[in-house]
């Protein structure tokens, strides 16, 4: 009986693998749609397109790291906020965006193998605990050094105007979704390959992953280090889609937000990284909508995080797996 299970779950992987699109495909399309959508929406809806676009970067960061390598992270909305102020600074003195990008995603890069190396030695509820601690020190240090950070008030980011052939949102929408179709080109050719593997033996069963000949502090140092990449590069695209940094822009609850959009989305799919950014942008509009009806911006401040939990519980109790994991249920002809 158990090698007929076996058989029966190796040929339902085997036919997994087949039927699973090539990355390259998917983006190919994903590219197509989002260009599509701008020459369609109105602008605020681009605009809000160009949202989930950067959101979608480091939601699939996050979800690779804690769905796929078993660490918690409750800090990326730190690194993003290091991203983001990063760009801030060079923008302000170079005034040179490509460039720009590519240094913030690098320091961003930086900070995470700091968090890497010391996250690498511990679990659970200490993990937790480092990364929070995080979320919690970086807006400090924007008020400490107020000479350089601009305290409160936050830093203006320095921008050249778009092509006159497009408008702003459509700029800034091509350029959000070119780094999150970018992002999850890479992550899904990773995941797919050693690395993902190693990140899957690591989170299943440490013990089982070295007696295999896997570095474990090396592969979760690794996993740190991409998913803080992907954060810095969120971080350096909401800079420029809000053209100003500030500590409010990145408080505590959005490190919450983040992890509650990527467990809701369905953990360690790219599909299901997808499903939050676009509910990290719908459900605080649709609070923003009710807080305006009833005249109470702090029922707005409110509302979103108490949807957020809401519809996690309601997930969570009919698709543990995440909203990714749902599938349509098709009936065959002659049934």
């Amino acid at each position: 009986m158990t090698a007929l299970q076996d058989r029966a779950a190796t040929k339902k992987a085997a036919h997994r693998q087949r039927t699973r699109l090539s990355p390259w495909i998917v983006v190919v399309v994903g590219a197509v749609i989002v260009v599509a959508l701008t020459y369609t929406l109105p602008p605020f809806r681009t605009y809000q397109l160009a949202t989930v676009g950067a959101y979608l970067c480091v939601t699939a960061g996050l979800t690779v790291l804690t769905g796929l390598n078993g660490q918690l992270s409750l800090g990326h909305g730190a690194l993003m906020a290091t991203g983001a102020y990063t760009l801030a600074l060079w923008q302000n003195k170079f005034n040179l965006l490509p460039v720009g990008i590519l240094v913030a995603i690098l320091v961003t890069t930086a900070v995470g193998a700091v968090i890497g190396l010391a996250a690498a030695r511990l679990r659970g509820p200490y993990l937790a605990g480092l990364t929070l601690a995080v979320a919690v020190v970086v807006p400090s240090i924007t008020s400490t050094f107020d000479e350089t950070f601009n305290s409160d008030q936050g830093l203006s980011v320095m921008l050249n105007p778009p092509p006159e052939s497009m408008t702003n949102e459509q700029w800034q929408a091509w350029l959000c979704w070119g780094g999150a179709l970018l992002t999850v080109l890479v992550l899904a050719l990773l995941t797919r390959g050693r690395f993902g593997r190693d990140m899957k033996a690591v989170r299943d069963d440490e013990t089982a992953a070295r007696l295999a000949g896997i570095s474990v502090a090396r592969t979760q140092v690794a996993a740190f280090v991409v998913s803080a990449a992907c954060a810095g590069l969120a971080g350096a695209l909401f800079a420029v889609i809000a053209q100003s940094v500030s500590p409010g822009a990145f408080p505590l609850t959005l490190s919450l937000f983040l992890l509650m959009a990527i467990v809701i989305g369905g953990l360690g799919r790219l599909s299901g990284a997808l499903i939050g950014a676009v509910l990290l942008v719908a459900l605080p509009a649709v609070a923003h909508e009710i807080g305006e009806a009833a005249g109470s911006q702090r029922l707005e401040g409110n509302l979103a995080l108490t949807f957020f939990g809401v519809v996690l519980v309601v997930v969570m109790l009919a698709a543990p797996g995440g909203l990714a994991s749902l599938r349509i249920p098709f009936k065959k002809k002659g049934h």
